[in-house]
């Protein structure tokens, strides 16, 4: 696939983000997951402190695609968001501003060759870090049935008996090489009342997860983001599915609760949903905003 290709990516929950974190003039900003730079391009405008900035995402394609702010002076990592974090913790760097977008980017899901969408057809991949050895064809073809059952009823939250049935019926006719053979299976095999949800949604994001470490990622992010925020500084994350919301509102809600000793107090005090703002952009629909302020 070329690196020329047009990212086509409208970021969600733009307005609503911009006007929670407020980026004034001169104040530095992080973003843990830039991808094609829609969030980013935008606070920096308001910023413009480019030489205090740091953008970090794992896909190569995102990071080349972010040289035109690199050559403004914004340092650029090719990591992912975890490893970029405890970096940036131990040298001791601390920002006006954060943001982690968690969703995948459109740009990911449209293009076949990254292997993450059941509608358009590629090989099993899955990876947001190609660097990365792990692929979905390796989970698929490789992991037991007891691993699937679990990948796709906890990271999936399918119920548990159409989980352990879904990983049978993987198990029972791999191998796979394509996006668009498993989620043929996968309609193939569901049962029950046919929805506006495709049947292989739930597995696809259950394996997309696993591949990436995901929740993972968030749960050891979040405790470093009081160390990376100046007091008075600002962090927003939009999540995409309950799993990923539930940890972010647990981390909030927990430093709300611990009253003094709290280093993080949340601005808004229910979500801002994706829903609201982007009505155009379907992809948008369950996305959710959560902002939190450092005392």
């Amino acid at each position: 696939m070329s690196k020329e290709y047009p990212p086509h990516h409208i970021p969600v929950l733009l307005d609503a983000t911009l006007a929670q974190l407020d980026p004034k003039a001169g104040e530095s900003y992080l973003d843990l997951t830039a991808g094609y730079g829609g969030h980013a391009g935008e606070v920096l405008k308001r910023t413009e402190n480019y030489t205090g900035s740091v953008l970090v995402d794992r896909d190569d394609y995102a990071i080349e695609h972010l040289s035109e702010l690199k050559a403004k002076g914004v340092r650029l990592m090719h990591t992912d968001f975890e490893a970029a974090a405890t970096q940036l913790a131990e040298e001791g760097q601390a920002f006006d501003l954060i943001l982690i977008d968690l969703g995948v980017s459109s740009p990911q899901l449209d293009q076949g060759e990254r292997g993450f969408s059941f509608t358009h057809d590629g090989p099993l991949d899955m990876r947001m870090d190609r660097r990365q050895l792990m692929s979905a064809h390796d989970l698929v073809n490789g992991a037991s049935h007891k691993e699937l059952t679990r990948i796709i009823h906890e990271y999936g939250e399918e119920p548990y008996r159409l989980a352990e049935r879904t990983a049978q019926a993987i198990v029972d006719n791999r191998p796979f090489k394509t996006t668009a053979a498993l989620a043929t299976l996968l309609a193939e095999n569901h049962r029950g009342k046919r929805t506006r949800i495709h049947p292989a949604t739930r597995t696809f994001q259950a394996l997309r997860i696993a591949v990436n470490d995901e929740l993972g990622q968030v749960e050891r992010t979040l405790p470093l983001l009081p160390k990376l925020l100046n007091k008075g500084g600002r962090v927003g994350v939009i999540s995409f599915h309950s799993l990923e919301d539930r940890l972010v509102k647990r981390f909030f809600k927990g430093q709300f609760e611990n009253g003094l000793e709290a280093e993080l107090a949340p601005v808004t005090k229910k979500p801002i949903p994706g829903a609201t703002e982007d009505v155009h952009n379907p992809r948008s629909r369950s996305a959710k905003l959560r902002v939190a302020v450092k005392k």
